[in-house]
This record gives C-alpha cells, structure tokens and sequence, in this order.
C-alpha cells in the first residue's frame, strides 16, 4: 500500500445543541388567563423561543411553551481558538500538516492546544492490541460492560455478538465501532484498567507529553492530547502494518450469527482515487469542537 504523501492531521467537529420542549394543554382554559400566565412565563426570560399557541372552535385549546437551551461551549471556544484567523479560513480552531519524510511543518494552527480528541483514541487502542500479541482469531463477546453510557451511541454489534479479536480491531479502526474498541480494550490482560495504563504508557514512551486517555473508545472529553502529539502517534501507528491495512479499509461483509452486516469506511477519502491514503482515523465529539 502507497503511503500518504503528507501526513496531515486536522481537528474539525460540528456545532450541536440541545433542546427542552414543555407542552401545556388545558381543555377549559379562558383566553385571557392563559395568556396572562404565558406572558408571565415569556416575562420570566425561561423562554428563548416565541410561545406557540393553537385556537380551537371553543377559544384557546393547546399552548406550547419552548425552550431552547444554548449549546454549551466547546472546549476549542472556551479558550477562543475558533478566535484565531489563518489562511486557509479552517472552521477547525486547530490543524497541522507535517511533511511525512523530513517532518517539515507545512501549516500549522494552534498546534499546541490540549483537546478532546474522540475516536482518534482508537489509533492508540490499535498500537496496544497489536503490541499485546494476542491471538487475532480469538473469539471475544460484546457484553453489556460494552454499551456506550458516556453519549448513549449506537451499536450494530448487539450484546451478546461474538466475533474474532481482528474483526473487532477491523471495525473499530475503519467504522470507528465503540463496542468494538472497548471489547478490545476489556479483553487484554489485566482488563480495562491495565489496558488504560498501557496506553498511558505508550503516550509516555512516545514522547506525547500532552496526552492522557481514560478509556479506549475516545467517547469521554477526559480523552484529550495535542496536534503536535497526535502527529506523533500517526506517524507511530503508520509503522504497524496491520493498522495501516485496516483502517484505510473501504468497507466489510461481517458474518454476526445468522446475519451478514456491512461496514463502511468513517472517511470517504479512502475510495477517491486520487488518494493515496497509508493511515487515517476520523473523530467526533460536540466538545472537541
């Protein structure tokens, strides 16, 4: 495989928010004290949204009083990177572009900034697995420690699917499957705390001095590094053959019992021909904006 002629690292999320809706019905209420008491709520500056009210045959029927709450800041924001003009006008507060042979720094965009990193976690919990030198054919089971209770996200490998150690490195890497990824990390020895401390290790070793991981799916905002580190660890993983193979993957028939289920790349780029693409890794939590 054709490595990627600049390894190029880049952290940009999307904007989200979240909303509370409070619905109010009355079957026998009077025009005008229903709306003296939605005034009074409007008044209490509860409500960022206009008062939504339905009239029926017999007056005022359904009023619906909604609050949109802001989106709370990112941790790019807080500290007002998306502040920071540059020249490719990047709506991501942080990206650097190394040359992947002499290192050379290309762009560069608040590279020393500590962040939420997501699922690029996964290139670190890929380097642990395969360092670890466990049987990729040994059969692992998806269980109910498995289930994401940190962004309740979904899962296509139901409790209780069971498939080998290299499939679930395969999904984890090129569908960035969270089940997967915290299965691996449950099934090395010593368990999810010894598998955090290795990774923690590793970071050490490689000199990643902004890093730390709390668990490996990169679900938790405690997960979080730098650029300059992250380049670090891209450059680690590209050296690992296996990582390489699996997480530029386009997609993969997965036999899950009686079912065969297909998984796609996370990153559209692997199938456009006009990259050569040795290593990638998408990534996304609203506070890693």
């Amino acid at each position: 495989m054709s490595k990627l002629p600049f390894a190029t690292l880049a952290l940009a999320f999307a904007f989200s928010c979240s909303a509370a809706t409070l619905k109010e019905t009355s079957d026998s209420a009077k025009d005008g004290s229903e709306a003296a008491r939605l005034g009074k709520v409007a008044a209490s500056g509860k409500v960022r949204q206009p008062l939504v009210v339905r009239s029926g045959r017999h007056g005022l029927r359904h009023a619906a009083v909604v609050r949109v709450e802001p989106a709370k800041p990112s941790y790019g924001e807080m500290i007002g990177l998306h502040q920071h003009a540059d020249s490719l006008e990047l709506k991501s507060g942080v990206a650097l572009v190394l040359d992947q042979d002499t290192d050379e720094v290309l762009f560069s965009k608040n590279p020393q900034a500590v962040l939420p990193i997501a699922s690029i976690t996964k290139l670190m919990t890929a380097m642990i697995v395969t360092s670890a030198e466990q049987p990729l054919d040994e059969m692992i089971t998806i269980t109910d420690e498995d289930i994401d209770t940190e962004k309740g996200s979904r899962s296509r490998l139901r409790i209780g699917t069971q498939l080998r150690r290299g499939e679930m490195l395969h999904l984890a890497l090129m569908s960035s499957e969270n089940r997967a990824a915290h299965a691996l990390g449950r099934n090395y020895p010593g368990g999810l705390p010894a598998f955090v401390a290795a990774m923690n290790q590793k970071a050490h070793v490689l000199g990643m001095n902004d890093t730390h991981y709390v668990e490996p799916t990169g679900l938790s905002s405690s997960n979080q590094s730098s650029a300059r580190d992250l380049a670090t660890l891209v450059k680690a993983a590209h050296e690992v053959p296996l990582i390489r193979e699996l997480s530029t993957s386009p997609e993969a028939m997965v036999e899950i019992g009686s079912r065969s289920i297909q998984f796609r790349n996370t990153n559209g780029l692997v199938k456009n021909p006009e990259w050569e693409i040795g290593l990638q890794k998408t990534g996304y939590i609203s506070e890693a904006i």
